[in-house]
């Protein structure tokens, strides 16, 4: 068996520095979802063919504005259900709440602040604007700046 390593980076051309990075530079655009009645096996279907580790659940917010998407189930939400056992569990049931949401705008490192305060490992991304879903940041974007992102 072999080991490839490579070598270490100074940074990348294309994002910068926590410092001066905004959510905007290192979300993953656009969001995966699904409707509140769908089945844990769905949602787990959906997670696993796009690899992604959490799903927006669309319906109808409480927030004002309104926003599109409801809440978000996360693979720890998944794995939390599927241990227990709860095979009749919906995304209605799954979904974490309250919705945690940013602006694309704000300073990353703010953002990483809201994550750990929240406990979040994914935030749903708004349009500043509009205030309608563009995307999610996750934890592994927070540190794909902290270890490619301009010094």
């Amino acid at each position: 068996m072999s080991i490839t390593t490579s070598a270490p980076s100074t940074g990348s051309y294309l994002m910068p520095s926590l410092r001066h990075a905004t959510v905007g530079d290192a979300m993953h655009p656009g969001i995966l979802y699904c409707e509140p009645d769908l089945s844990l096996t769905e949602v787990a279907r959906i997670m696993a063919t796009h690899h992604v580790h959490c799903v927006g659940v669309i319906g109808i917010s409480h927030k004002d504005p309104e926003c599109p998407v409801w809440s978000m189930i996360s693979d720890v939400d998944l794995l939390k259900a599927a241990v227990e056992g709860d095979e009749q569990a919906t995304a209605r049931s799954l979904a974490s709440e309250p919705l945690v949401s940013i602006d694309a705008r704000t300073p990353l490192a703010q953002a990483a602040a809201v994550m750990v305060r929240h406990d979040a490992r994914h935030l749903i991304v708004l349009e500043p604007d509009t205030q309608r879903p563009v995307g999610i940041l996750s934890t592994l974007d927070v540190a794909g700046v902290l270890g490619w992102g301009e010094a």
